[in-house]
C-alpha cells in the first residue's frame, strides 16, 4: 500500500544477504547475524560517527508498514545489544537509532532497515557539516571487529545469547 520501490528494483540489501557483490557492501563488514536479521557495519559515514551499524530483515520488506512483528522485535533487540556493544567497545557517549520510511522520511533503500549510531559529546550528528563518505573496506573491518568481538565475548560469557 506505501511501496515505492520501482518494478524490477534489484534490492542491494537482497543481493548482499545471498552472499552476492553489490559493489558496496562486504561480508566483513557483519557484525552479527540470525535466521531473522542481520547487523553490519554501514559503508557511508558521517564525519565524527564512525562505524555505525544497519540492522536489516533477512527477508525482503520495503518498510515498517510492510514489516512483521516478528523481524521488528528481533532488529530491537538487535539494535540493543549492538548499543550496549558500542558502550563497550567504542566508549561512545550514547547511542542514537533511527529509521526511515518513503521518500518523503528519507529512505534511500527500499529494504527497511535500521541505522544504530555510537554518539559522542558535540559529534554535531544530525547537523554535520559534511555528508557522508564511504569507508574504505579495511577501515569498515577494523570497526566491524570491534563490537563483534564483545559480542561474542558476552555469550561466550553466559553461555547464551541474549539476542
Amino acid at each position: 500500500m506505501y511501496n515505492h520501490q520501482p518494478e524490477g528494483y534489484a534490492c542491494p540489501f537482497c543481493v548482499f544477504l545471498r552472499g552476492e557483490d553489490n559493489g558496496v557492501n562486504h561480508r566483513d563488514d557483519i557484525v552479527y547475524q540470525d535466521e531473522l536479521a542481520t547487523a553490519f557495519i554501514a559503508p557511508r559515514w558521517w564525519p565524527r560517527n564512525e562505524g555505525y551499524v544497519l540492522i536489516i530483515p533477512n527477508d525482503h520488506f520495503e518498510n515498517i508498514y510492510d514489516l512483521p512483528s516478528i523481524y521488528a522485535h528481533r532488529i530491537q533487540d538487535v539494535a540493543r545489544e549492538i548499543a550496549i556493544a558500542f558502550k563497550a567497545a567504542y566508549q561512545c557517549d550514547g547511542v542514537s537509532t533511527r529509521q526511515h520510511n518513503e521518500p518523503a522520511g528519507n529512505q534511500d533503500v527500499w529494504h527497511y532497515h535500521m541505522h544504530v549510531f555510537p554518539r559522542y559529546e558535540g559529534d554535531n550528528l544530525y547537523h554535520a557539516e559534511r555528508a557522508r563518505e564511504y569507508a574504505p573496506l579495511e577501515q569498515r573491518r577494523e570497526y566491524a571487529m570491534r563490537p563483534k568481538a564483545f559480542l561474542a565475548q558476552s555469550i561466550a560469557y553466559d553461555g547464551q545469547s541474549k539476542l
